[in-house]
């Protein structure tokens, strides 16, 4: 693989020997970055990292970069594109590879076999190296018409994140586009961040919101989500949204149950990351309490109504309340050593810090 800009050059501009800095962890070499004129306004240019999770596109590739080529140029930023070929079988990769040899703005990466978008997506965002980095998927659904939208709403508006929003989504209603509304209304409910479509892969992000994310199961989906908790602006942007114009839609109703999944760890990661013993503990005292009760009502039913102890099946009820509590402050406990491992251990903070004056 390789990683190369392309950057506009003004008349009679000098070259700068300034490498581009690699982000840490990176899988690809260093670049050298030329010399970009400033805005008229005096602000630098901020390089655009482009990121496309393949998988089976052969016929869509060709005009899927041409359209990408033409919209990049036009804006005139620095940029690259990384297709992330995940797992293809359908000829895509060799494509994808004579694209990256004819073109030195395109980035390749190859996965030995399908491991899903999220995995594409993260991989990708670790091999770039754009200020912004804007992810879009490969099927021709999403249209490359619409980045400078996302740019200009971003600068306008000062937003770490633009994500896309197919109003007009032109997809199946029943097998789509309902199951999608309804978990688009529970994840915005959940994580207390309101957005219309969670699912539109077409978003752009500033790196600094989203370079310490990892990705897991189906958790691409949350990002915004997770940039918010983090303090970052979200916004969200109408967007064109178009048929598949070739081969068929990896997505399916089975999707919605990952997701439904996903948004229990998303939940408890947000409120639970750094105090696991809340939950934890107040499950445990919850089962306290009713265990308490089932005790009480025992002690009513042995004295006032001459049930026999050994008879009355709320006996094992409370017993049974009075371990599951136990097991759950446990739990918490053990969970409070994990956490205090893993952000210690690495160095990390429970916080996020903006700027300091």
């Amino acid at each position: 693989v390789r990683a190369r800009f392309i950057a506009p050059q003004a008349s009679g501009s000098a070259q700068s020997s300034d490498a581009y800095p690699v982000g840490a962890g990176s899988c690809l070499p260093g670049a050298r970055l030329p010399y970009t004129p400033p805005y008229p306004e005096g602000r630098g240019w901020s390089v655009l990292s482009i990121v496309v999770p393949i998988y089976n596109e052969v016929e869509n590739i060709p005009e899927l970069h041409e359209e990408l080529q033409g919209v990049l140029v036009q804006l005139g930023r620095p940029y690259e594109i990384l297709y992330v070929d995940d797992g293809s079988k359908d000829g895509s990769f060799g494509l994808l590879k004579s694209l990256s040899e004819q073109h030195p703005e395109v980035v390749v990466i190859q996965f030995r076999r399908n491991f899903g978008q999220t995995a594409a997506l993260a991989a990708g965002l670790e091999a770039s190296r754009g200020d912004i980095v804007i992810f879009m998927d490969g099927d021709l659904q999403n249209d490359p018409a619409e980045i400078p939208r996302l740019l200009q709403t971003m600068d306008e508006g000062d937003f770490d994140v633009v994500s896309g929003w197919r109003k007009n989504r032109q997809d199946a209603e029943i097998s789509r586009k309902l199951p999608s509304r309804m978990a688009n209304w529970l994840i915005s409910k959940v994580s207390g961040v309101e957005l219309h479509d969670y699912g539109c892969t077409l978003k752009a992000y500033r790196r600094e919101v989203i370079k310490n994310v990892r990705l897991y199961g189906e958790m691409h989906r949350f990002i915004p989500a997770y940039a918010a908790w983090s303090g970052a602006t979200v916004t969200e942007l109408p967007v064109n949204h178009r048929a598949r114009k070739y081969g068929k839609s990896k997505y399916g109703i089975n999707r919605t149950i990952k997701v439904l999944l996903d948004l229990m760890t998303l939940k408890f990661l947000s409120s639970y990351s750094t105090k696991p013993i809340q939950l934890f503990g107040g499950l445990g005292a919850v089962c306290f309490g009713l265990g308490f009760l089932a005790t009480l009502l025992l002690l009513y039913s042995r004295f006032f109504e001459d049930v026999r102890i050994n008879r009355n099946p709320v006996a094992l009820i409370a017993v049974f309340l009075f371990l599951a509590g136990l097991l759950f402050i446990t739990q918490g406990l053990l969970a409070e050593l994990v956490t205090r491992t893993y952000f210690e251990s690495q160095g990390k903070s429970t916080y996020v810090v903006r700027t300091m004056l």
